[in-house]
């Protein structure tokens, strides 16, 4: 019986692309094992049937307050024990790596007991935790092409999409929503952390907005606004069923995480990005939004100059374009989209080789 573990987390860019690969995985292997941290992966992975789910102790480098690294090491060392102990337990045949804080001890404690590990990096560059794990993995998926330049070890196998996505029912999207069907619809969302000044803006100027559209704000954990309520406004922490909302917007605005804005461009819908700055985050996001605006697939604003009129007018400019950057998504290299089961092929070609 093969068995496999899969680990990542953080955020959501870490853990919906597993997700997006159990269809595939589940045909090849007997068990699959998902390790991770009391925290988002915990509450998406626990949804997902034929995964059993195990928890560690995992700490993030603090960006805000570095005397709390100091703690780090003895805090990594404590981790890796207890993935070795769990490791040693459910004694898989290989490790499937997505990235995060999360991932780094269950690497760590997969190298040491020689279990073979294949890691997938989403942004164009890679963060800390896959530049540790690319130099103890087999071998590196890339959802960017031009990632694999200089890395023998890498693989460019395209983003893992998720097969819910063509399953958008537009009935149910209205009905999700309760927006009018008759005008067109924004679709607003930070990604699975939400985005606390995207937000405040778009709160701001939806008097304007909905005289012409409607909105779907999707705002992010413990981050609604109640106080607000407007006819064709709709306003969600989080949506499960997100491919319903997907089928009965026009346009979407979204900060620049890799697998969101993939998926956006699997769907053809046309994006206005906004991504996470540098210094906030490594700029990863950054790099992704500017690639994809060469590309003619999105339009960007950096959040440092967005303001009221600035996301107003760029949103005008979208809808103006919105046509022209459809039909450039409609050409898009349809490799891009194969990710899920490139990966996986990727996945049993090391296993292959392990053996022989």
């Amino acid at each position: 019986m093969k068995t496999i573990v899969l680990t990542g987390g953080g955020t959501g860019g870490h853990i919906i692309p597993n997700i997006s690969l159990l269809p595939h995985l589940k045909k090849h292997f007997q068990k699959i094992f998902y390790i991770g941290t009391n925290g988002m992966e915990k509450e998406l992975i626990s949804r997902q049937s034929g995964v059993t789910f195990i928890e560690i102790p995992a700490h993030k480098l603090n960006r805000a307050n570095r005397i709390k690294n100091l703690a780090l090491p003895f805090q990594l060392m404590k981790s890796i024990c207890s993935c070795k102990k769990i490791l040693k337990k459910i004694k898989p045949d290989v490790i499937f790596s997505k990235g995060g804080y999360v991932s780094v001890p269950v690497c760590i404690a997969g190298k040491m007991l020689k279990i073979p590990i294949v890691s997938h990096e989403s942004d164009m560059t890679l963060g800390r935790a896959n530049k540790l794990i690319y130099s103890i993995s087999k071998k590196f998926c890339t959802s960017f092409d031009i990632t694999c330049v200089g890395l023998k070890k890498a693989v460019f196998t395209g983003s893992p999409i998720r097969a819910q996505l063509q399953n958008g029912d537009k009935e149910k999207g209205y009905e999700l929503s309760k927006v009018d069907g008759t005008r067109p619809t924004i679709l607003v969302t930070g990604g699975s952390a939400g985005a606390s000044d995207l937000n405040d803006i778009i709160q701001k100027i939806l008097p304007k907005l909905l005289k012409k559209y409607n909105v779907i704000h999707l705002t992010g954990k413990n981050k609604m606004n109640k106080k607000i309520a407007y006819e064709n406004y709709c306003q969600m922490e989080f949506c499960q069923n997100i491919e319903h909302l997907f089928k009965v917007c026009d346009v979407v605005i979204s900060r620049a995480g890799s697998n969101a804005i993939y998926e956006l461009l699997f769907l053809k819908k046309p994006m206005l990005l906004i991504p996470l700055p540098k210094g906030i985050s490594r700029g990863d996001q950054v790099e992704n939004a500017k690639y994809f605006e060469k590309k003619n697939f999105a339009t960007v604003l950096e959040q440092s100059n967005m303001t009221e009129k600035t996301l107003m007018d760029s949103i005008e400019n979208l809808f103006e374009k919105r046509k022209e950057i459809a039909k450039t998504q409609s050409s898009s290299n349809q490799e891009f989209f194969n990710g899920a089961e490139n990966i996986c092929n990727v996945i049993l070609s090391v296993l292959k080789n392990e053996k022989k």
